[in-house]
């Protein structure tokens, strides 16, 4: 077993107010470049391949950051659901620089007769390697309400604070936020191939990350740009999933920004379109 979690505690109101809060912000150690990250490999162990990944020249997360997408099936006409993704604020914390990451997903009329969903997702994200440190879970979900508060802990002698559930994980985990950043960080003109964990709040996976693309077009609603492609292939207790893969468009400049991602599904595509930024 990857992970054993604790029972979840609710909160009253869908906002982070669990992590330490600082005075100031405090700058990313001097030379800090994302750290490796150990991933499992197929026999469920952790994998001895390191990496050692330097950001791209020119790539810096910006405080404040805000992207939305529009989310549709290939198959529909009309937009599913909406997504929005922030960098909220960098903080010191205990020394060390961490990032405050958000998403929120909200269904769209007339799809939200079918299925109402309005979910918050709070990480909070080591600076340097976007290793996560906590994960939250605001969901409401066809009117049932589910918090969950989870601190990521790797080794078997830490604790959680009280009040918080522990999700025990490996060394070097991300959570879905944190990932999304940290394949913008890699320099992709060096490197063809990444592994990380990554905990989705539930369960913890190994994903193998690939360039499959350089040069790419890619059209969406806020324009058309030139993008890296990635695969993303997610492999759960040593087998990969052979029911859904993913893919990543990055840009090409030092922004790298995530303008598309889609979901390929046995019986269609499900795309994510950049539709503005800020």
């Amino acid at each position: 077993m990857y992970s054993k979690l604790a029972r979840s505690v609710p909160h009253e109101s869908p906002v982070a107010t669990t992590w330490p809060a600082a005075p100031s912000e405090a700058p990313p150690p001097s030379g800090a470049h994302p750290s490796s990250g150990t991933s499992a490999s197929s026999g469920g162990e952790p994998s001895s391949k390191k990496e050692s990944i330097a950001p791209p020249p020119g790539f810096l997360l910006r405080q404040g950051e805000t992207l939305e997408y529009a989310a549709n099936v290939t198959k529909l006409n009309s937009t599913v659901a909406n997504l929005k993704v922030a960098a909220v604020e960098k903080r010191g914390s205990g020394g060390k620089a961490t990032w405050h990451l958000q998403a929120f997903a909200h269904t769209e009329n007339p799809y939200r007769m079918v299925f109402e969903l309005d979910d918050q997702f709070d990480s909070y994200s080591d600076a340097g390697s976007m290793t996560s440190l906590q994960y939250e879970m605001h969901l409401n979900e066809r009117g049932q309400k589910v918090d969950s508060v989870q601190r990521m802990l790797s080794s078997p002698q830490e604790a959680p604070p009280p009040g918080i559930s522990a999700a025990r994980v490996l060394p070097g985990t991300r959570d879905p936020l944190g990932m999304l950043h940290y394949l913008r960080s890699v320099d992709w003109n060096k490197t063809s191939e990444v592994r990380s964990p990554v905990y989705d709040g539930r369960k913890l996976y190994d994903t193998r990350c690939v360039l499959v693309g350089k040069s790419v077009a890619v059209t969406v609603p806020s324009g058309k740009f030139t993008t890296l492609k990635i695969e993303i292939h997610v492999i759960d207790n040593g087998t990969e999933t052979k029911d859904a893969h993913f893919l990543l468009y990055l840009t090409s400049d030092a922004t790298r920004l995530p303008v598309l991602m889609e979901a390929v599904l046995p019986v269609a595509t499900a795309r994510v379109e950049l539709t503005h930024w800020k």
